[in-house]
């Protein structure tokens, strides 16, 4: 059945066999492992094929150059920076699986080119987002019920109520009206065993020398 296909189909299929590949591993293998957000992993495969079939149609019908990508690329950008506003390391998602659409619904002629890119953007990101070379860190705009005289204890503090290591915190409002003080903060979450556990650990050493 494939010696009956035209070489446009099957280029077209081996691109889009690597395309699936590299977006699976990019929306499920890393960004769905560390964030658990079922949604925008489906929204980007779904934006990747979408613009892959796109991308193929209208490469393949008419002669273009690499203004369509860019121009592709921009007018997209354009409509999801408008809609609702997402963190900056979904927006990297977000652009990566816009790239990956590009690269192989363009560029399908070409494969030892398109396969060369793809592999580089998700081995970039394999290599990058993940928690050994860099752990998660949670960003939080903390409203606090004092001023502080001094960054120390305005830190003590914060690691105190998130539970976790402040890396960063930048005051954004100090009211001494109110006494009260916003606080843009980013920390790691340090992971604590349950209190629970510990309290019938000591009920059992109580237990056993009673």
């Amino acid at each position: 059945m494939l010696a009956h296909l035209s070489p446009l189909t099957r280029h077209v299929g081996q691109a889009l066999v690597v395309d699936l590949v590299a977006i699976a591993i990019i929306a499920f293998g890393v960004y769905y492992r560390r964030n658990r957000r079922a949604d925008l992993a489906l929204a980007y495969v779904a934006l990747n094929v979408s613009l892959f079939c796109v991308a193929v149609m209208i490469v393949s019908e008419t002669k273009i150059g690499v203004a369509f990508g860019f121009g592709l690329f921009a007018i997209l950008s354009i409509i999801r920076l408008r809609s609702e506003p997402i963190a900056p390391e979904e927006g990297a998602y977000y652009f990566i699986a816009l790239v990956l659409g590009l690269i192989n619904g363009m560029q399908f002629h070409n494969a030892p080119l398109a396969r060369v890119l793809t592999v580089g953007l998700v081995g970039v990101m394999v290599l990058l987002d993940n928690g050994l070379v860099m752990p998660r860190s949670r960003r939080q705009v903390v409203t606090l019920d004092m001023v502080y005289p001094n960054e120390a204890q305005m830190r003590v503090d914060l690691e105190a109520r998130l539970g976790g290591k402040v890396k960063r915190l930048f005051v954004k409002e100090t009211d001494y009206v109110r006494d009260t003080t916003v606080v843009d903060v980013r920390y790691v979450p340090v992971t604590r065993p349950p209190r629970r556990t510990r309290v019938r650990v000591e009920r059992d050493e109580h237990e056993v020398l009673a």
